[in-house]
Parts: structure tokens; C-alpha cells; sequence
């Protein structure tokens, strides 16, 4: 039962060492950022569809009225997609990953309005500390400040994913994990198809290998193994071993790319991650 359970956690540590990739290739890949995620969804849905086949997992949309609600989820998970890679190339991996994981904190404060329950105090705690770890992130208030508008995009880029978690959470519960990633990668590919008659994809063979990597490795394999750990876990335990995800995407930035940590990166992070984290041990004990 012990080893069990040591196998599940590797599993989980995997897919956050395999999702942290996301920023560093994100930064490292030579192409329009639209393009590169459309890569990454085509590519990922590619696999992800074998899988479903491979594990007879049906990918229809099983009534009309989920429709609407699948397509919004993956429309919001491409604008998060976009943004957040927008978001590193403008900035870098810290800063990019770091904003992006405010998404926790807004989807606690946004919850309200979709559910039935009461916005709690501690939220709007939790949503100070963040701005205040997202002020120290921030270099100066100057729109022309390419970190800046690095930190503005991530942090649309995490509003955008938590709107979609929570629409999905909202109306789609009979549906299995990966199946729905499937559904959303093809929607993403679909919607993305116009970006490679529009924009420079001279770069495209040269980056492929690269592409495949961000759409086998990082969402394919990387986001599976997340979902197939929320079996064995809570998402509130799932949510606090994700947390390290920026900080494995810094340490890979740092050999990969040679991006060194501000003091202040440090510093606003570790507000922001705090705020994951207690977040994340608060919602186990009041679910407990």
C-alpha cells in the first residue's frame, strides 16, 4: 500500500516536472506565438486521441447541450495558451510562470459567481497578497516596460484559465479527463487553423522537434498524468505539488536558457506561491 502510494506520488511529481517545461520551450521556440500553440494543440491531439482509441474512450460530445460549454472551454484555453506564452516571450520563465499562477486566487474569488457559495475573507486576503507579490514582480508601472506587459498578459492568461476551469467544473461532470483535453486540443487546433495561412511558419521544420516536445511531452503526457493522479489525490493535494511548478520552470529557464532570478522575482514569487499553497491546505481542511 506504502509503494502504492510512493508510485502515485512519482506519478504526480512527474506531471508537474513534465508540465513545468511549458515555459522554458515556450521562451525557446523560434515561432508567432499562435503558431506554436497551434502546434502544441494539433500535435497533442494527436496523441491524445490515440490514447483515447487505444483505451476505447469516446470522444463525442454526448448531449447538444455540453456543446456550447466544451467550445467555450477550449476558446478560453487558447486565449490562456496564447497569453501565457505571450507573456514569456515578453518578459522570462519566472515572470511568466509566476503571473500565470495566480489563476488559484482568481478562481477562488470568481467562484462565487458561478456557484452557490459565499465569497470567504480569506480570498480577499489571499487577493492582496497576490497583487502585493505581483507589485514587487513588477519592475516599474510603465506600459512600455516589455515585463510589464509580460506580467498584464500572464495574468490574463491565468483569468482566462480559470474561467475555463470553472465553466467546465460547472457543467461538464460526466466526462472523463482525458477525454475532454482531447475534445479541448482538437477545438484549440481547430479555432488556431487560420494563424498558419496568416502569419511566418518559414521556422516551422527547424522547430518542429521542439513542437513535438511541448505537445507529446509537456500537454499530452504531462497533463494526462495530472488528471490520472486526481484518483489517487485531492485536487487541493494535486494543486499544492503543482505549485512547484514555476519553481521547476525556473530552475530549468536557469540551465536552459540562462535566465537568472531577480531578488524580486524571488520575493513576489514566494508571496504568490504562498498564497497557492495556503489556499490549497485551507479548501482540503473545509472539504475534510
Amino acid at each position: 500500500m506504502k509503494n502504492q502510494h510512493n508510485n502515485h506520488l512519482f506519478l504526480l511529481a512527474l506531471a508537474t516536472l513534465l508540465i513545468s517545461t511549458s515555459g522554458t520551450l515556450g521562451k525557446f521556440i523560434d515561432l508567432p506565438t499562435p503558431v506554436i500553440i497551434w502546434g502544441r494543440s494539433a500535435i497533442a491531439a494527436v496523441f491524445l486521441f490515440a490514447l483515447c482509441w487505444y483505451k476505447k474512450f469516446s470522444i463525442k460530445i454526448k448531449s447538444k447541450k455540453d456543446a456550447p460549454t466544451i467550445i467555450l472551454g477550449a476558446s478560453l484555453l487558447a486565449l490562456h495558451w496564447v497569453t501565457y506564452f505571450y507573456a514569456l516571450k515578453l518578459s522570462n520563465v519566472a515572470i511568466g510562470m509566476l503571473a500565470m499562477f495566480t489563476f488559484p486566487v482568481i478562481t477562488a474569488l470568481l467562484e462565487p459567481f458561478f456557484t452557490k457559495s459565499k465569497l470567504n475573507p480569506i480570498h480577499i486576503l489571499l487577493g492582496f497578497m497576490v497583487l502585493l507579490g505581483v507589485y514587487i514582480l513588477a519592475p516599474d508601472l510603465n506600459l512600455e516596460n516589455t515585463h510589464l506587459k509580460g506580467i498584464l498578459y500572464g495574468i490574463f492568461s491565468a483569468l482566462c484559465y480559470a474561467l475555463r476551469n470553472l465553466i467546465l467544473k460547472g457543467h461538464v461532470d460526466n466526462y472523463n479527463g482525458t477525454v475532454l483535453m482531447t475534445q479541448q486540443a482538437i477545438i484549440v487546433a481547430i479555432i488556431l487553423i487560420p494563424v498558419m495561412f496568416t502569419m511566418d511558419i518559414s521556422n516551422l521544420q527547424t522547430q518542429f522537434p521542439y513542437l513535438i516536445i511541448l505537445g507529446l511531452v509537456t500537454t499530452a503526457i504531462g497533463h494526462s498524468l495530472f488528471i490520472g493522479s486526481l484518483k489517487h489525490f485531492s485536487v487541493s493535494t494535486a494543486s499544492i505539488i503543482g505549485s512547484a511548478q514555476p519553481i521547476c520552470g525556473i530552475i530549468i529557464a536557469f540551465f536552459f536558457l540562462n535566465e537568472i532570478p531577480t531578488i524580486n522575482t524571488f520575493i513576489g514569487g514566494a508571496l504568490i506561491l504562498a498564497t497557492v499553497v495556503i489556499e490549497s491546505i485551507r479548501s482540503r481542511k473545509a472539504n475534510s
